[in-house]
């Protein structure tokens, strides 16, 4: 865990520093004026939620690439089902997901100080941000100004990768959204945080496979044998971002398809070697795949809303 007063102390600097950078018409001190504390107030948010239970903090960053990769980031995943609407949320993909109670705390915090101001989908995108940098992760710089969409549809899910995809499949469908070969490996890095449910990797164990260690492969059957919705560790320090999810790929040792296939293929080995041998490189390109995907297809004022209350339109 990283020093709260250090973080405060790196935050207070971006924003000071960050003041002229303008990206895509956001800016990296877009509520000093409006709501100076904003930043604050999530990063307490997820400092408190985190102290209480650290694996929360992979639940944050998974449910920005969740909201991100549907509609853009627009916090369309925290809307909730309808009587006449099923919401992404909802969808078999999105059922694990954790963390949705952070966002409401931070919400309800910040409309306290100042109604109407910071919009869901920054606070989304900055929670996950303070939740790398707690677990140990780089700090990166996120600009702010983002609206909240007005669709939120269980059909549009089906645009989320699976944990099936090889790694030609997963650089077509993250290159269709503007990312790189490198994006994809130093995202997928994300999974040093966090587990995987049996359901998503136990077809792995039907048949023998060539790409797994025997001894690892032993131990996912174990992990299944208690049924479906039994957790598998990505890697043996859940809690930590480091580079160990890479070392483990090199082992043999990669829990989903989708995360194995990343040292398989030769298209990705190589980074795979990479980000295992150098943390720091790792830490720089995720920096910067995480600025890329914060800012996915974020829609202007004209087609969104601040909403009052993360969970329903205004």
């Amino acid at each position: 865990m990283v020093s709260v007063n250090l973080l405060r102390v790196i935050m207070l600097m971006h924003a000071i520093i960050g003041l002229p950078y303008n990206v895509k018409g956001f800016s990296m001190g877009y509520y000093m004026m409006s709501c100076p504390m904003a930043e604050q107030m999530v990063q307490n948010s997820v400092d408190n939620a985190l102290r209480a239970d650290p694996t929360l903090a992979a639940g944050l960053i998974r449910m920005l690439f969740h909201d991100c990769f549907i509609e853009g980031c627009d916090a369309s995943i925290l809307l909730d089902s309808t009587k006449d609407n099923t919401a992404e949320k909802d969808s078999p993909a999105n059922l694990s997901l954790r963390g949705y109670e952070i966002i409401d705390d931070a919400k309800a915090e910040i409309e306290n100080t100042c109604p109407g101001v910071v919009s869901c989908a920054d606070i989304i995108a900055m929670a996950a941000r303070d939740a790398v940098f707690w677990a140990g992760g780089p700090y990166y710089q996120i600009a702010n100004g983002r609206f909240d969409g007005k669709r939120s549809k269980i059909e549009d899910t089906r645009n989320l990768p699976s944990p099936f995809l090889n790694a030609s499949q997963l650089i077509q469908t993250f290159g269709q959204r503007g990312f790189s070969v490198r994006d994809v490996v130093a995202l997928s890095g994300a999974h040093t945080l966090g587990v995987a449910r049996c359901s998503s990797f136990k077809d792995r164990l039907t048949t023998p496979d060539s790409t797994m260690d025997s001894s690892f492969a032993k131990t996912l059957s174990k992990t299944c044998s208690a049924g479906d919705n039994t957790e598998q560790p990505f890697d043996a320090t859940r809690n930590d971002f480091d580079n160990a999810y890479f070392n483990a790929l090199q082992r043999k040792s990669g829990v989903l398809f989708s995360d194995q296939t990343l040292f398989n293929s030769p298209m990705t080995r190589n980074l795979v070697n990479g980000y295992a041998f150098n943390q720091a490189m790792f830490f720089f390109h995720f920096q910067q795949a995480m600025q890329k995907m914060s800012d996915l297809n974020v829609k202007p004022g004209s087609q969104g809303e601040v909403r009052q209350n993360c969970r329903s339109l205004n």
